[in-house]
């Protein structure tokens, strides 16, 4: 019994950590790579300090992220190939063509990933981030000297609106593809393919909670409290498992880039708006109230959608923590096998970290 009960525990790491090196690694790595030829391009270009330089950084890197993680799989397979063979769950013909199939949007589907995008905004990402900087006041000027001060964002100080809104657009847009390419399709839904579903949306979730927890490394950050950078953690950690869910049952990333642009964009504003004087009650008069009636307006007609939509999330939630019936026997099991998920998400957090993914 006890050697049932160590090779199931050991099957439980072996497939999270297979999916690890058989191609998070080499994903990571090839960003990585390839990140390094705008990093001595861009310079030769435009000064540093210049808000066109951010532009260059945040969109380049996008395109790297979306170019980098399909060109891995096929890669992977070829020097995986006999282990892939007994590990992937569902089936593997093509992993490539099916991450790229998470960005296509067609006629019959636009307007329900529109509808998504919108209904994420205004009722998830909203709401989170206005009592946030309503109940925690000197929290828009944490994430001004967080942020502000990093080269590639000098557009924050412009005073050009002109300069500052198209700067916004174009680098929010980017960093959404980049990270909800990487959170999303590549540890969620890939890592979906490999174990326990959930498994993938928490060890996805846990990632990006961490890549906001970060913050607190920075040395300008230290005369703020630390639960400051531990409630962008959790913010993150929870936007993280809804986004995720999202994907893992809808197969789009369409819909989570853009409600992650529009509330980066408008988080910018709050950002931009401080560094200019500006205070928070003109931009929630302004700006989040007019925003939180339209949402309120869009809960109440699509209502039912979004029950039914919360009714199966927390279904899909629920199992998390039940055994998997593929593996798992005992609830020790279970414990193994969240405890395994933490340290994979810290890994693959700490090993993108070290390599500014």
């Amino acid at each position: 019994m006890v050697r049932l009960d160590k090779s199931r525990k050991k099957e439980i790491a072996l497939k999270r950590f297979r999916f690890f090196y058989q191609e998070v690694v080499w994903v990571f790595i090839l960003i990585f790579v390839l990140l390094l030829i705008p990093i001595f391009l861009i310079p030769l270009i435009v000064e540093k300090g210049s808000p066109v330089y951010g532009i260059l950084s945040y969109s380049i890197r996008a395109i790297l992220v979306f170019i980098g993680i399909p060109l891995i799989f096929p890669l992977s397979n070829l020097i995986f190939e006999s282990q892939k063979r007994n590990i992937i769950i569902e089936e593997d013909i093509s992993p490539a063509r099916g991450h790229l199939k998470l960005y296509t949007i067609t006629k019959k589907n636009y307007k329900y990933q529109i509808l998504y995008g919108i209904l994420i905004f205004f009722l998830v990402f909203l709401p989170i981030d206005f009592f946030t900087y309503l109940l925690i006041p000197r929290m828009i000027e944490y994430q001004a000297v967080s942020i502000a001060y990093n080269l590639s964002n000098t557009y924050l100080f412009s005073n050009s609106y002109f300069v500052f809104l198209i700067s916004v657009i174009i680098i929010q847009f980017s960093v959404a593809i980049a990270e909800e390419s990487i959170s999303r399709g590549l540890l969620t839904k890939r890592g979906s393919e490999h174990f326990f579903s959930l498994s993938a949306v928490m060890i996805s979730a846990l990632y990006w909670g961490l890549g906001h927890l970060v913050y607190f490394l920075d040395p300008l950050s230290r005369s703020y409290p630390i639960w400051y950078p531990l409630i962008w953690f959790l913010q993150a950690f929870v936007i993280g498992i809804i986004l995720s869910l999202v994907v893992l049952r809808r197969k789009w990333l369409f819909p989570v880039i853009m409600a992650h642009t529009i509330n980066n964009i408008i988080s910018a504003h709050v950002v931009w708006s401080y560094l200019k004087g500006g205070s928070f009650t003109l931009v929630a008069l302004y700006v989040y109230y007019p925003l939180l009636i339209i949402g309120f307006c869009l809960l109440v007609w699509f209502y039912p959608l979004i029950k039914d939509s919360l009714q199966i999330g927390f279904k899909m939630l629920g199992t998390y923590f039940k055994q998997d019936q593929s593996i798992e026997k005992t609830k020790g099991d279970v414990v193994f096998r969240i405890f395994f998920d933490i340290i994979l998400a810290i890994i693959i957090f700490i090993m993108g970290f070290m390599i500014a993914i």
